[in-house]
């Protein structure tokens, strides 16, 4: 996992992942058929662990804001971790595909995708609980969200701090639409009993 997400999919060699396993290449395609096979899985584990702070933050935050806020400040503090390298590899691992590897950009499009899809959703939420205005566009304010990450994404990759990345958040945060508060109600005379 970590040499694609170091290297991307094409760069990585099969001397790079055979060595980073600790496996031959005749192992490494019994195990897993193909390079292309290895990389899916890689990606699968990849969303499961490291990348997998997003989904949670969708399914356990009680609001949109809270759930959207809180995936860009895990994903400030996640991108630039040392212990990996930087980026999102969701994002990095196909930045340099030729077209011979169109069909592994597009696999990454479609998870890409799904986690916009997802965004979407919680905000969606939000929209029909009454936190954001009803005229809000759920799937351009997803758009955008998923925009100011794949950003923070490269500036990661390009040596950004947590704490540089935390200030993008706080400014995109400002983006976000508030529903506006329902005027109060009226109040008819007092009937006397």
């Amino acid at each position: 996992m970590h040499v694609f997400w170091e290297h991307g999919y094409e760069a990585a060699s099969i001397s790079d992942l055979t060595a980073a396993m600790g496996i031959t290449p005749p192992s490494l395609y019994t195990a897993f058929g193909d390079k292309e096979h290895l990389f899916l899985e890689a990606i699968e584990r990849y969303g499961k662990g490291p990348g997998g702070f997003g989904q949670r933050a969708l399914d356990e935050e009680p609001t949109a804001r809270r759930a959207i806020q809180r995936l860009l400040n895990e994903a400030a503090d996640e991108l630039t971790q040392d212990c990996h390298p930087l980026g999102c590899m969701m994002v990095m691992a196909a930045t340099n595909c030729s077209v011979a590897a169109e069909h592994i950009q597009t696999a990454l499009a479609k998870r890409r995708a799904l986690g916009v899809a997802n965004m979407q959703a919680r905000i969606q939420r939000g929209i029909d609980e009454g936190e954001l205005p009803r005229s809000t566009d759920a799937g351009a304010l997803a758009n955008f969200y998923a925009t100011v990450y794949q950003g923070m994404s490269m500036q990661a990759k390009d040596g950004a701090t947590r704490a540089s990345l935390l200030l993008s958040v706080e400014m995109a945060m400002r983006s976000w639409p508030v529903a506006s508060p329902e005027p109060a109600r009226k109040r008819g005379p007092r009937l006397h009993a």
